[in-house]
């Protein structure tokens, strides 16, 4: 089996790197052991050893070498255990396991607010708090990163297009088996003790941490490797795999937003995976790059990390509101209003999204020459996003609205993340930051962006395309419960931050001043509130998957390629490969037609839905 191989495999290769280390550092007169030198070093050692014994080598390595070509005659289940060069295979891989990475440190969440529902210290001491807060924070920021535009990008995208599979995809089920790594490592990394530094992981605490702290950063290291890889992936897909007649300005919006997020992906990650090395050299191999006393500069460590982590925002957010769009267009029954400048508002938050990170260090002693450009850039920003909204808004405006379950988690994301934007606009201005840094509000902020933006659209996405992926139909009555439970337990959790942040509660800590419970009773309260709303999903997911109602191949009458075909799709997507001939949101457009299907042997072509 291959997960046993891999095992094995990552096993093999920890010890062969570290027998390794251990030979160089006793070779060049240095103690033989020092743990997190031989860690670091033979961890990626166990990468290698791992990706190979999963499949890399018996589907792609072993050919290179004289050994015969393996065809992957895995079906059933066990394809979804398996090297799968499949993207709807890895999309699916891709989905479950971030699902159960954001129901972990969705757990995590419901400890730290057991813990701050009364003041002083209760079931967490002040040090496992911060390990369980910073194990909370650093999975949710992977789960936003990566689970959407893993998913949705892997198994939809391809499909839109026209195309019949990624255009690298070794190289896409490579991306994915990058991933297990990270949770070993992140749980190897509660289990010695586990890190205190919170998902930013500054520098020097980081430096001086624990080895468990070493672990976090291999982990954000791997992250970023797979992160990397999957970016080229989708650039070049998209690039050269699209049907013909498809033009820029032809494709699905979620196309777009997959295309800017991994550009984004592409240009920044490099800049965080630098990062995370720096801090490994410095606990592992006596740099300073971090060491005020030895001339290093904690400071540096910041700028590369938000250099990255503010584009990493967008990464988070772009995918969910393409999603949103999709789901706005199709359920109102229109065209996508202003279609090519919501492109543009993609674009633009591109092209400015490397101009706004210093206003995360606003209290850091910055000059004020200094301040107000990056005032002024991040203020900017808000226009392209402007745009976006504006295309969604426009596109309600007297459609005709069906309440579906994933059209109300499009409205879902549009109410929050109108929230999360324009509370962005205040942190960006100077003396309001300066008030309000490091407290509740900012948290607030945050989570009405990535959670109510980013998570929201990556459900809307499942009760979208669960269809599409499983054959299945998903329980609207259950789907709906779960939208207003989560929807009321959000806010709850979430509205009231912002009045504890402008009172003083200040973010990242165990405990807090008596005058302060009511509020953090509040929270804690619509937290889990919120926690339970999932259980509500996952019960109807699981049932849905193993015994719902099967599934049309076009549920939602919507026009885009994926629902031109069967569902779930074939091996190769599509029976015969379309020919785009116009606007894929053309609703109510007389004679309008998105692509045509044409006969193999000449005969009459087969529209797709109108």
């Amino acid at each position: 089996m291959s997960l046993i191989r891999g095992a094995i495999g990552g096993v093999v290769g920890f010890a062969a790197g570290a027998l390794l280390i251990v030979s160089i550092r006793v070779g060049t007169g240095h103690d033989a052991w020092e743990v997190e030198s031989v860690t670091a070093g033979a961890w990626m050692f166990a990468l290698v050893g791992w990706v190979l014994g999963v499949g890399v080598w018996r589907y792609w390595a072993g050919p290179w070498f004289g050994r015969p070509e393996r065809t992957y005659d895995i079906t059933g289940w066990r394809r979804y255990l398996a090297f799968d060069t499949d993207h709807k295979v890895i999309g699916i891989q891709y989905l479950v396991t971030f699902l159960a990475m954001f129901f972990m440190a969705g757990l995590f969440a419901m400890l730290m607010r057991w813990e701050l529902f009364s003041p002083g210290e209760g079931v967490l001491d002040a040090g496992l708090y911060n390990s369980i807060m910073s194990l909370h924070g650093t999975m949710m920021v992977f789960v936003a990163v990566a689970g959407t535009i893993g998913s949705f990008g892997n198994y939809v995208v391809p499909i839109m297009i026209g195309a019949d599979d990624m255009a690298f995809p070794k190289l896409n089920a490579l991306s994915y088996w990058l991933v297990p790594p990270v949770l070993v490592a992140l749980t190897t990394s509660f289990i010695l003790g586990g890190y205190d530094t919170g998902w930013t992981g500054y520098a020097p605490l980081s430096v001086k941490s624990d080895v468990g702290g070493l672990f976090f950063n291999l982990a954000f290291f791997t992250l970023g490797l797979s992160s990397i890889v999957g970016a080229i992936n989708f650039v070049a897909t998209i690039v050269t795999m699209r049907a013909p007649g498809m033009g820029w300005f032809r494709m699905p919006i979620f196309v777009w937003a997959i295309f800017v997020t991994a550009i984004l992906a592409l240009l920044f990650t490099q800049f965080i995976a630098l990062a995370m090395l720096m801090v490994i050299l410095d606990r592992t191999a006596g740099m300073v790059f971090f060491d005020p006393a030895s001339g290093g500069q904690p400071l540096l460590y910041q700028h590369i990390f938000w250099f990255y982590s503010h584009p990493a925002v967008y990464i988070m957010i772009l995918p969910a509101l393409g999603i949103t769009l999709e789901m706005v267009s199709h359920f109102s029954r229109k065209p996508l209003f202003a279609y090519r400048w919501a492109v543009g508002g993609f674009l633009g938050i591109m092209g400015l999204s490397s101009m706004v990170w210093a206003h995360h260090m606003f209290t850091s002693g910055m000059p004020d020459a200094l301040r107000k450009p990056f005032m002024v850039s991040t203020e900017i920003i808000s226009i392209p996003t402007g745009l976006i909204f504006l295309s969604a808004v426009g596109t309600l405006w007297l459609g005709r609205i069906r309440f579906t379950v994933p059209m109300l988690f499009a409205l879902g994301v549009l109410f929050n993340f109108l929230i999360g934007g324009i509370t962005g606009v205040f942190l960006a201005d100077v003396p309001v930051d300066v008030q309000l840094q490091d407290t509740y509000f900012v948290v607030a902020h945050f989570h009405y962006v990535i959670l109510g933006g980013g998570i929201f659209g990556l459900f809307g996405g499942i009760y979208y395309w669960f269809p599409k992926m499983t054959g299945r139909m998903m329980s609207a009555r259950l789907g709906k419960v779960h939208f207003w439970w989560m929807m009321v337990g959000f806010n709850a959790t979430f509205l009231p931050m912002f009045t504890l942040g402008m009172d003083g509660m200040n973010r990242r800590i165990a405990d807090y001043t008596p005058n302060l419970a009511d509020g953090n009773r509040i929270v804690s309260l619509g937290g889990f509130f919120l926690g339970t709303s999932f259980v509500v999903f996952l019960f109807n997911f699981i049932k849905s998957w193993t015994s719902g109602p099967p599934a049309p191949p076009n549920p939602w009458g919507a026009r885009t390629l994926e629902w031109q075909t069967a569902s779930p799709p074939p091996h190769e997507n599509f029976d015969v490969p379309p020919v785009v001939l116009g606007d894929p949101y053309g609703y109510g457009e007389p004679d309008s037609v998105h692509a045509v299907f044409p006969a193999p042997d000449g005969g009459p072509v087969e529209e797709a839905s109108r």
